[in-house]
This record gives structure tokens, sequence and C-alpha cells, in this order.
């Protein structure tokens, strides 16, 4: 936004919290204003400090972004009474779609298509599982106020919608301060196919056509793509009219977006029903800049000035196809489960960025930034646009490839995978792409042995010469004047301990060849620095270009199809450590402790579901690692934990 704004002559004002002092949107406006702690009820949320931010400053509008008050109809009445623009719809509009309950009633008469279900006022368990039972599991229960996935479970059996829903409605109070669900049949084989809609003060409403969402986990997006595959021109029509008929019927201002469920039929089309409304841009919105070539922000500002839409619908065409991976810090392989941690190295692949072109890069951080417990784990977005569907898809890859992370976990590796699936690569897509394709997306073997490794002699040889020149008396790779050599390294791999060995054969110094060791395995090595962490290696018959980067014993190799990070182990600095006790429950990520679901003295199984814990707004279940009995609860509901803390003491059952 702030590009858009320094293009049009607008002078930016960020505000910020205690824990985003050195964000990326600070750096980019002229000025910024602090406005409260880390937690968002302290600073984010606080609509009084953001109006007396933008009045101190002589702001005269405020842009709420994605998240936070973005959709808050007492926000935008607040900005409207301290006479400040609020860039988006009328707040009458936002109350309006802003509980699912009451848009679904407007939607019905509006002739919009619904999913069968309840959308009622009374909340009561005992009616909820009985309107459940009526619509017909399995069942969806949804936030009334809600977004992002939060506050929402699939329930497949009846016994199962009590803890579900308690679950759901805790989660939506805590992200949206309501606890108002809805039920409505799940939709088997879904597609997430969202329509982008604008509207402008002299009441002329268009869509800029559609973007498929369907790739999710826990109900968050992960790949969003325009147009959507297999979409004739009859039903994007229908969709798009049906889009614009829902945003007329609440009024509608500025960018909005109107999302639906889809289904497939029995002639391959789709029957689509109406599922919410957004009533803000959306994080995926670049996919329609590509395709339209079209800035919405832009948009937005002109139309919060009280200027018409630039454009009319007949004049809006789709070119080429676009693809956007929300690049997140979280680790696939346990759940999603979010990740926090210093990026110590954050490198993207060459792009444009806000600007339409080949591969673009929304990042809200930068190297040595933080990712923290308190907001959402994105850590960019990476776009990419290409003439065809099949050329998007390798130059996401491609971008994919290119993009080093290191300090935390992330989903890059697994986002290469998705690309790369049967399924998308054949568009064959639903909202359970992932859990279908899970055998060949998650757990995955990781890099070999033998090219880390190599990496990792390969970058400590390089080190080592740039440190201390080519002198062949100084050198530490095995030289010598006659004979072999070894040289040790003790790497820890994909939780394994490894002895690696760099040798150089007898009778090999002129040519300098080297030999890497594993076991009794042995593969001829010879490595070349190109400089920034870049290596051409050699080994045995198999050429790669390595990139490496090392933070004290943590190395993290990036090979073409595969990367790793390992730990280069210093014998003598972990002389005396234990093994550390196995069998506790611990912290997998930090958070706050919402529940326990055991008392000290109860006697447990294994698998047993022992403590809820929230991170960044989601809740998570957590299991007993073993038989036991709960001798302790070491902390108290309410209570924030470490990573890896200690919930509770399990003893001998």
């Amino acid at each position: 936004m702030a590009a858009t704004c320094r293009r049009l002559g607008i002078r930016t004002v960020a505000v910020y919290s205690a824990a985003d002092a050195k964000a990326r949107h600070v750096m980019a406006c002229d000025e910024a204003v602090a406005i409260g702690g880390a937690s968002p009820k302290d600073s984010y949320l606080r609509a009084d400090r953001i109006l007396a931010a933008a009045q101190a400053t002589g702001a005269q509008a405020v842009h709420p972004g994605y998240g936070f008050l973005s959709e808050n109809a007492e926000f935008a009445e607040a900005c409207a009474a301290a006479g400040i623009a609020f860039i988006g719809p009328p707040a009458s509009a936002i109350a309006a779609m802003g509980s699912k309950s009451a848009a679904k009633a407007l939607m019905e008469a509006a002739g919009v298509p619904l999913v069968p279900g309840y959308h009622g006022d009374d909340n009561t368990p005992e009616l909820l599982a009985r309107e459940a039972a009526r619509i017909g599991y399995p069942v969806l229960i949804k936030a009334s106020a809600g977004g992002g996935g939060k506050g929402m479970r699939r329930v497949d059996r009846p016994e199962d919608f009590a803890a579900a829903l308690a679950s759901c409605q805790r989660e939506a109070k805590n992200s949206f301060g309501n606890d108002h669900v809805l039920v409505e049949r799940y939709v088997l084989r879904p597609r997430h196919i969202e329509i982008q809609v604008f509207g402008d003060s002299q009441g002329q409403v268009i869509h800029l056509f559609e973007r498929d969402c369907s790739v999710q986990r826990r109900h968050q997006k992960v790949l969003e793509e325009a147009p959507a595959p297999g979409m004739s021109a009859a039903r994007r029509a229908e969709m798009g009219a049906a889009a614009v008929a829902a945003a007329q019927a609440v009024g509608y201002v500025g960018a909005g977006t109107v999302e639906f469920i889809a289904e497939e039929v029995d002639d391959g089309d789709l029957r689509f029903y109406f599922m919410e409304m957004n009533t803000r841009l959306q994080v995926e919105h670049p996919v329609t800049e590509a395709i339209t070539g079209l800035d919405l922000v832009e948009w937005q500002l002109r139309v919060a000035a009280g200027q018409p839409l630039p454009l009319r619908q007949h004049q809006l065409q789709i070119t080429g196809h676009a693809i956007e991976a929300r690049i997140c810090a979280e680790q696939p392989d346990n759940n999603f489960l979010p990740a926090t941690g210093r990026l110590d190295v954050l490198r993207w692949p060459p792009h444009v960025q806000f600007e339409r072109g080949a591969v673009r890069v929304d990042a809200g951080v930068g190297e040595g930034d933080a990712i923290t417990p308190y907001y959402d784990s994105m850590v960019a977005k990476l776009i990419v646009h290409g003439d065809t569907r099949a050329q998007a898809l390798a130059r996401l890859d491609a971008a994919l490839a290119a993009t080093h992370i290191v300090g935390l976990h992330t989903n890059v590796a697994f986002l290469r995978r998705v690309v790369a699936s049967q399924s998308f690569a054949t568009a064959d897509l639903d909202t359970a792409l992932i859990e279908r394709e899970a055998a060949v997306l998650l757990k995955q073997p990781p890099l070999a042995l033998e090219i880390a490794a190599a990496g990792v002699v390969a970058h400590a040889l390089a080190e080592e010469v740039a440190a201390e020149g080519d002198d062949p008396w100084s050198r530490r790779d095995g030289w010598r004047l006659h004979g072999g050599a070894r040289r040790h390294f003790d790497i820890q791999h994909a939780g394994a301990l490894h002895a690696v060995a760099l040798a150089r054969p007898h009778g090999a110094a002129a040519d300098n060849r080297l030999e890497l060791q594993i076991a009794d395995q042995r593969w001829p090595l010879q490595a070349t620095a190109l400089g920034g962490g870049r290596h051409d290696v050699t080994l045995a018959d198999r050429r790669l270009h390595l990139t490496v980067y090392a933070h004290g014993e943590r190395v993290a190799v990036f090979a073409p199809a595969h990367s790793a990070v390992l730990q280069q182990i210093d014998a003598i600095a972990h002389a005396g450590e234990g093994a550390a006790e196995g069998g506790q429950l611990t912290a997998p990520m930090p958070g706050k402790v919402i529940a326990f679901l055991a008392k000290a003295g109860d006697t447990v199984t294994r698998g047993q579901a022992l403590a809820v814990m929230e991170a960044m707004k989601m809740e998570h279940t957590l299991h007993a690692p073993r038989d036991g009995v709960v001798a302790e609860l070491l902390y108290a509901v309410g209570d924030q934990v470490g990573e890896g803390g200690e919930l509770l003491r399990l003893a001998p059952a």
C-alpha cells in the first residue's frame, strides 16, 4: 500500500505495536506512531488509539489492512464520527455481512444460492445438535463472526459434536469477541471459489473475476490462483452476477470478496453456494491484480475519495494465469503447528516488487526480523504470473526453489511438493487436496545425507580458505606433501548423528582430489566456491549447485530439489550433556494454556487429550505421549508457555 501511495503522492502514517517496532510497514511509511503492547487487544484492536494517531498526525483516512479492525462496523462508524475516511465499505454493509447468519438470510432474499444449514439466533448446544442431525453428517460448525479458518470444525459423527462445538466457540470468542456459530451441510469434495467485487458511492458494482482458493490446511488458504481452472464463461458470468447481487443487497462500496462453495455435478460443470462475504481487501488480491493489470489499492483510495470506479464491467478482461503461495512459519509435518523465531536468512528470488511482473513478493518482514507468537504465521506472499497455467506453475516452482529461509520452520518445501503433486498439476482441486495427497506431501525423506554432508564440507573448506588464504601449510583440507589424510565432521541429520570423513587419498595432492566418506560408502568430491554461500559441487558423477548458510553449529544446505538443516556438532562444546528425558508433555510452540483436560492424580493413556493451547489465534490439543499418572500440573490456565516448556509431569502408571 505504501508504494501505491508514494506513486499517487499520498503521505502515509503507520501504527505499530511493541512487537512491530521494526516491521516493514513501519519502515515503508513516512511516519509511524506506537499504539501499545504486543497483544492485539493492547494495540491493533484499540480503535481509540488508532484514531488518536490519525488525528495527531493529520491523517485524512485510515486503511485497515487485511485483519483486526478491517471488518469492524463500530470502528468504521468511529472513523466517520471523527471525520476520518474509512477506506472500506460503509458500517452498515460490514454489519450486514459481519454475521454469517444474518448475511445468509439477506442472500436468500436476494436469490443467491445457499448451502443447506441452520443460521438461526438460538445457539444452545442441544438445539444445534438437533439441527446437525436434521442436516445430516458430516456438518461444518462455523463462527458466525469469523474468518481465516478460525472457529471452524468439520464433524463426522454425532458423538463428536459437543466437543467440537465447545472448541469452536472458545476460538471464536477469543478471535472475534463473539461465540455465535452456524451449522451447515459439509459439501463433499468442495471447491472454494471467490469473486472479487468493487463498488463506488455512485451505485456502480462490478466484479473482477474469480479466484480458486481450494488448497487449504486447517480451513486456511495455502495456494490461490486466478482464473479458476475449468471455469466456463457461462458459469463465470453467473457467479459474477450472483456476487454483484450480494454486494448490491447491502449497498456495498469499496473492495470486497464474495466467497462460494462449489461442487462438480455430473456434466463436469459447477454448482455453487454462497458461503460468506469478506468486507475488505483479501490477502490473495495480487493474483487478481496480475490477471487484470490493475492496482486494487489505488481503486480503494479513489473510491474512498468519492470517485467513480475507473472501469466498467465490459472493459475488464483476463490476461494469463496467476498463482499465489502463502509462505508461513509452520511445521507441515507436525499438523502445521505455527513456528516462531528469528529469520537468520531471508533470501527471495529475483522479482519485481509492487508492480506487475512474472514474480512478485509481498513481505512484511526482512532478514533479522522475528516471527512472534502474537500475530499470524505468514512470512510473505509469493505471486507468479504466466501466459498459461503451466507456465505459472513452472515459475512458481522455480521461485520457491530460490526462496531461502533459515532460522525457523517454514512450509516452502511443502509448497513445492503441492505444486508438483498430481492433483494440483492437473487442477483436480478441492479443499481436501492436502489430506488426499498426504502420502506425497507430508513426511517426505530429507535431502540425501551425502549431498547435505557435501554442502557442509564445501562450505567449511571455503570459509577456511577465505580466512587463511591459499598457503598449503595453513589449510585444514587434508593437504599433505606426502601421504593421505582424513578430517572428521560430526553431523546431525534428520535426527541421527553421523560420522563424516573428508579424505585426501595418497597421491591426490597434485590434482586436488577429495573423497567424502560416510560409514562404508565413498564418493569422489570436488567443490568450488562461487561466492555468497554458493558452491559448485561434483559428488561422484553428479554435479550440483548448492547454497549453504551457517550460523554457529546450524548449517542449512539448499539443493535444486530439496534442502536440509543440519547440526555440525562440536563434540568438545557438548561434552557431558545427557539425553533429555523422554515421554514428557511439552509445548510444541509458544502459546497460552486454554484448558487442562486432566487433573493431578488422574490415570491417562497414550494419545489421550490432556491440554489445549492457543497460538496465533488457533487452538491446538495436546495428547499424552505415554501411559501414566498425572503427578502435577506445572502451569495454570491462562499462563504463557515457551516452546518446549513442560506442561505437566507424568509419573509411571
